[in-house]
């Protein structure tokens, strides 16, 4: 699971790279190219979308430590350190053990398991990150729709005019 992490981190990275890299060219060329409105769409589209990116990778960065510590077998081992957080001592002696942790991406968490049923996030992904995330990838969604309903509704005035004249 480790290396599986590490993975996804390389390629939100890359993508990051290539999104800031295309975002930031489109709007250097909005101006020598004039495509206005629809082109400054698509580079906020893609910069929020490199946030986005960027942001869950250092959110996956946390995990993949927690999954590295949670994974790191020997001497006091058992529960997993990970899974130590506050209270996990009262709940021990209450006779509640923790039986296992889960990796989840949507929204990123390191979540540990307990013999009753019941689980709770470790705190391994900082606050900011979920809120964050959601909020970039909506804003770079909307930026991309927005610049393809001004581009159609360009079209289509151009249309207009051409079968007019």
């Amino acid at each position: 699971m480790f290396l599986l992490i590490l993975l996804f981190v390389l390629i939100a990275v890359i993508t990051a790279i290539g999104l800031t890299g295309y975002g930031s060219r489109t709007l250097a060329d909005r101006r020598v190219r004039r495509t206005g409105t629809p082109g400054t769409l698509r580079g906020l589209a893609a910069l929020a979308g490199a946030g986005a990116c960027a942001l869950y990778a250092w959110g996956l960065l946390g995990v993949c430590g927690a999954v590295m510590v949670a994974e790191d077998g020997g001497t006091d081992s058992s529960p997993p350190r990970s899974c130590r957080t506050a209270g996990w001592w009262e709940r021990h002696q209450r006779g509640i053990e923790i039986t296992d942790y889960t990796v989840t991406y949507i929204p990123l968490g390191f979540v540990c398991e307990t013999s009753d049923g019941g689980s709770y996030d470790t705190g391994a992904v900082p606050g900011y990150v979920n809120p964050g995330v959601l909020t970039l990838a909506l804003t770079a969604a909307g930026c991309a729709i927005g610049a393809g309903y001004v581009s159609e509704l360009r079209a289509r005035a151009e249309f207009r005019r051409g079968r007019a004249g």
